[in-house]
């Protein structure tokens, strides 16, 4: 095993229940972060995101992931991890560490090609522990989203495989999320281009934001509406959710910024119609052409951006299986997915956009 040590480290001596390395202690923490001058502190190893803290020593890289609270101190890289989410395969593709992925969830639906990894550990929602066990992992790269069995989880590590969670997922903003490829660097042992990536994308995502200003896109033409009517209920991002952020950082005008629910916010169609009614623009659409957004639902044709052929979805980089590199490089390149949705607000040309695909 090349992680050389997986402690039962927590703050207080006086915790009990442990389990071998396998306890998982769940903390009562926020969901999705916030912006950093919004937000009381944030680790000092990190700019933006909230989740986890790394801390280098002369001869380790100590690791913290804080929902559930783990601690780690990694001396040597991980030779052979199995990815429970296609975002952790984007990690990996980014930092040249592919040759590390030794099995995955779903792999129909992993859009960067992984060659070598032949070992399909079932679906990412349940994996197989079996299939694990027999993987020789040296972790699982796992997700906190609740449905996978913590036993489960404890009984895999008391066997020998850690579990390590990647919950990206719960940053409130594109660059948080983006900062998680530190955490998969220091995995690896590629912390320092882990380190020169985000440098990189962040410096490029922050030229771009401040490249657009109110004298630039004046508010007429780039107001912003997202989702889909789903049976009934039509779903759009709350002021804390990161395409919120992403879509404040392109200077769009959205009337949710202030809304700090930390889920999306259910609207009914009248709600949907009253807000968005006369949006310049749609995206994330669920069709991949307006006529077939018209076969879904009549009602998507009552809004201004539908009648002007102003509705985008993100699927300029998705397979027909479903696999879509939005879920990979759009998380770890945040500055693509601002640059796109500038240019839809200044309905450039379709060859320029990264992800998003104009329906016709």
């Amino acid at each position: 095993m090349t992680l050389k040590h997986l402690h039962n480290l927590f703050t207080s001596p006086s915790l009990k229940g442990r389990v071998g390395v396998g306890v998982l202690l769940f903390f009562c923490l926020v969901g999705c972060a916030r912006h950093p001058e919004e937000q009381g502190s944030v680790p000092a190893s990190n700019r933006y995101a909230t989740g986890f803290q790394l801390t280098k020593t002369d001869s380790s890289v100590i690791v913290e992931v804080f929902q559930p609270y783990q601690r780690m101190e990694i001396t040597e890289p991980l030779r052979r991890l199995g990815a429970m989410s296609t975002v952790q395969v984007g990690y990996l593709y980014a930092l040249d560490a592919l040759d590390a992925l030794a099995a995955v969830c779903n792999p129909e639906l992993v859009f960067t090609p992984v060659k070598g990894t032949e070992i399909d550990l079932g679906d990412s929602m349940k994996p197989s522990a079996e299939r694990v066990l027999q993987a020789g992992l040296d972790a699982l790269l796992a997700v906190n989203y609740g449905q996978y069995d913590n036993l489960e989880a404890a009984r895999l590590e008391k066997l020998g495989v850690p579990v390590i969670y990647i919950n990206e997922w719960q940053e409130g903003t594109p660059l948080a999320r983006a900062e998680w490829i530190r955490v998969l660097g220091a995995l690896t042992g590629r912390l320092h281009e882990a380190d020169s990536i985000f440098d990189e994308v962040e410096n490029k995502y922050l030229t771009l934001s401040r490249s657009v200003s109110a004298t630039v896109l004046q508010p007429e033409g780039r107001s912003i509406m997202s989702g889909n009517n789903f049976r009934g209920t039509w779903y759009v991002p709350s002021g804390r959710n990161y395409l919120a952020y992403l879509f404040k950082d392109a200077k769009a005008v959205y009337p949710f910024y202030d809304d700090e629910r930390a889920t999306s916010i259910p609207l009914t169609v009248e709600e949907c119609l009253h807000y968005f009614h006369d949006a310049d623009v749609w995206v994330g659409a669920g069709g991949n052409s307006l006529a077939e957004l018209a076969d879904i639902d009549e009602k998507h044709t009552w809004f201004k951006a539908y009648k002007n052929g102003r509705v985008y979805n993100w699927r300029k980089q998705r397979m027909p299986n479903g696999a879509n590199n939005f879920w990979e490089r759009g998380v770890v390149h945040p500055e693509e997915m601002l640059e796109d949705v500038i240019n839809i607000l200044h309905n450039a040309p379709d060859s320029v956009l990264h992800f998003a695909n104009r329906l016709y």
